[in-house]
This record gives C-alpha cells, structure tokens and sequence, in this order.
C-alpha cells in the first residue's frame, strides 16, 4: 500500500485550505528542521551505539579446569 500522486495532490490542497498560502512555507520549513533533527539525533545514536560496541571487551572463554 503505497501513496499515489492523487492522495499527495490531495492532501496538500487540503493543507492550502486549511492553512493558507502565506503559513503553508513557514510549516513546510519547520517541518523541514524537525526531520533534520530527528535523523541527526538517530545518527549520533547509532555512532555511539557503535563505538559502545568496538571498545567492549571481548568475552573471555574459560577453559574448564582439568584435575
């Protein structure tokens, strides 16, 4: 299920109406940053994640005492 050309045209003729010409910019861009935070804040997530991840030790194997 994916969205078409039709729905997109649709909503965003929805998002004019409601909206106006003049405030439809203003919430394109504040929409805009709030993606660019989400995926720099993920970004710097899974840096972290990954770098936690190189400097764990290794697990030590034990070898069963023979005796």
């Amino acid at each position: 299920m994916s969205i078409g050309m039709t729905e997109i045209l649709v909503v965003l003729v929805i998002a004019l109406l409601l909206f106006g010409p003049k405030k439809l910019p203003e919430l394109g861009r504040s929409l805009g940053q709030s993606i660019r935070e989400f995926k720099k804040g993920a970004s710097e997530i899974k840096e972290e994640l990954e770098s936690a991840l190189e400097d764990k030790p290794e697990p030590k194997s034990e070898k069963p005492k023979e005796g």
